[in-house]
């Protein structure tokens, strides 16, 4: 958050400064992802998963990025192990969820058949990322996602819990990653352009946002933006939808 501060961004709500949706840590939220869980329970459509990451890996189909389609081997287990604790998954129906991302347009899939069951709570007893971000922007009254586009094809399984969890939905946009010369999307990997590398280095804030501002399709030449004046320039229409490049030497001399 230091850095984002840094940066010239605020927000109206959070750890920091409170607001009417508290708490805003998801440790501090973990009764309201069980209470989701029991009415996910009490429609049936959840169930204990006792298959183990390499029982996963070789049954499987792969889709890459370490993720695998679930086949549904627990789904009608008769058998309980007892040398393991169980993951929770959710029993995905049958049927396309489709929506009409703001950026990338209509979007549809069909879950069962793109990931499968899923799951709902790790077998550490930590509740995953899709249900806890539903419960939270649905609790939260969020009405517009704005999201990196890595997590477009979470979303109809996230669309498929607001269904079934009674919250509304809110509107998504994708919006494109930053991408590094050799194609690859930024990571942690690349410590010499984190804002807190570049920071240390000297260069300014508004140097950094005048530069994605123009990468992105804001605005039309290189030159020092503060955030708050962006806000006035920037149109979901304007951001392309492709990746990002960032040269490896956009903030040298």
């Amino acid at each position: 958050m230091a850095d984002m501060r840094w940066l010239g961004l605020d927000w109206d709500e959070g750890p920091d400064v409170g607001g009417p949706y508290a708490p805003y840590c998801q440790d501090e939220r973990r009764e309201l992802y069980q209470q989701a869980l029991e009415r996910l329970a009490a429609k049936g459509v959840i169930y204990p998963c006792y298959c183990t990451r390499a029982e996963l890996a070789a049954s499987a189909p792969h889709r890459g990025d370490s993720n695998y389609r679930y086949t549904g081997n627990c789904r009608n287990r008769s058998e309980t192990p007892t040398d393991r604790r169980p993951a929770l998954r959710l029993a995905v129906p049958e049927g396309i969820i489709q929506y009409e991302d703001l950026i990338c347009g209509q979007y549809a899939q069909d879950v069962r058949e793109i990931s499968g069951d899923f799951v709902v709570r790790r077998s550490d007893g930590v509740h995953a990322y899709q249900l806890a971000v539903v419960v939270d922007d649905g609790l939260m009254n969020i009405n517009n996602v704005v999201r990196g586009d890595d997590l477009l094809d979470s979303t109809p399984r996230q669309l498929l819990l607001y269904r079934l969890l009674g919250l509304t939905p809110p509107t998504f946009a994708h919006v494109p990653l930053l991408h590094g010369q050799d194609g690859h999307r930024l990571s942690k990997r690349q410590q010499d352009l984190s804002i807190a590398a570049l920071r240390y280095r000297g260069v300014r804030a508004e140097d950094i946002i005048g530069y994605l501002g123009w990468k992105a399709g804001l605005i039309d030449r290189r030159c020092q933006v503060t955030a708050k004046d962006l806000i006035n320039l920037f149109a979901l229409e304007k951001l392309q939808t492709k990746p990002i490049i960032v040269e490896n030497d956009c903030f040298l001399g």
